[in-house]
């Protein structure tokens, strides 16, 4: 008997529909299973400063914990350049799998507006995870410097212009908008100096090549401890409880500085919720150790671990706030 074309083609669509609905099932099982062994290996934790920073210390202090929680290691790899948009790029092309994070600081919601061409979305093209700390800046100088007050220092660069110049860890970091503001505020000149992270700034500043440095905590108390750099003042409205003793640039004639920085984990955009989630409670966990407190008290860091819903509404009104620092002090990348 012969067989109606029509037939044929509708059979052979059918049989298309159903394979293509066992592939997808399969798939689907597969995707599922996966997510449900997380993690399954190492995970790639991506630091776009150099070793020895801040972003390095807070986030390596987190991991190292996480990894005992999560049963793999979570490594740490410095991809350090661009202000931090070489490593933050990288994790953006990443596979979404949950295999490769980023450590990053505030700067990450900054860069895009000191640099119009940058190759990712810092919004749109992660999938936030959550913050590590809140950090207050502290303003330090070194000990040749004959300052020892805020006034002092403002009164410094009245009498000699054109002789302060203040480091960071990269263009549209927080430690240079700062500075830029500090500067507005006091009316002074002051020249920004960039470097890749603030362990090489810390180090020019200690050899005196440059005069002053408004820095993340983590990275500038060893050196307040050990009395290479001497600290005068912290940027926050409220006094750090690691520096109790240090007045606010607010208290010390200027009302109103207030800039701090802060740390957090992000992965690639499509990364599964599931797979965020339990990323998110190992860190918020490891923010509850003792030994992590106790290990972010001695860098000044005040411990956080938000919810990745709390992560994404703290990154979208961080944006807002950035931008216009940003506009007001005029700060551009050099």
């Amino acid at each position: 008997m012969k067989r109606n074309p029509l037939t044929l083609k509708l059979s052979a669509c059918l049989l298309l529909v159903l394979g293509l609905s066992a592939a997808a099932s399969n798939v689907f099982a597969q995707s599922a299973a996966a997510i449900a062994a997380y993690p399954s290996k190492q995970i790639r934790m991506v630091i776009p400063y150099p070793p020895g920073g801040p972003t390095d210390l807070t986030a390596r202090v987190v991991a190292a914990d996480m990894s005992t929680t999560l049963g793999q290691t979570v490594f740490a790899e410095n991809r350090p350049g661009a202000s931090g948009m070489i490593g933050a790029e990288l994790v953006a092309r990443a596979e979404p799998d949950g295999y490769t994070i980023l450590a990053n600081a505030s700067l990450h919601v900054i860069n895009g507006f000191i640099y119009p061409d940058m190759r990712f979305d810092a919004l749109k093209d992660f999938a936030p995870i959550t913050q590590l700390a809140a950090v207050p800046l502290v303003l330090v100088v070194p000990m040749s410097l004959p300052v020892h007050s805020v006034q002092e220092l403002v009164e410094y660069g009245r009498k000699n212009p054109g002789k302060l110049n203040f480091g960071s860890s990269g263009n549209a970091s927080a430690q240079q908008l700062a500075g830029e503001s500090f500067k507005i505020a006091a009316g002074i000149e002051m020249q920004h100096v960039p470097y890749k992270g603030s362990s090489p700034a810390l180090a020019d500043l200690v050899g005196g090549q440059i005069q002053l440095m408004f820095d993340s905590m983590p990275s500038a108390m060893p050196f307040i401890k050990s009395g290479k750099l001497r600290a005068i003042a912290v940027t926050t409205l409220k006094r750090a409880q690691a520096l109790p003793e240090l007045p606010t640039i607010a208290e010390s004639g200027y009302p109103g500085f207030d800039i701090a920085t802060w740390y957090g984990y992000w992965a690639p955009k499509g990364t599964p919720p599931e797979i965020v989630s339990k990323l998110s409670a190992a860190a918020a966990l490891a923010l509850k150790k003792p030994g992590v407190i106790e290990q972010y008290a001695g860098m000044g860091a005040e411990p956080v671990g938000s919810t990745p819903e709390e992560f994404a509404k703290y990154n979208a009104s961080e944006t807002v706030k950035w931008e216009e620092i940003v506009r007001k002090s005029g700060a551009k990348a050099n």
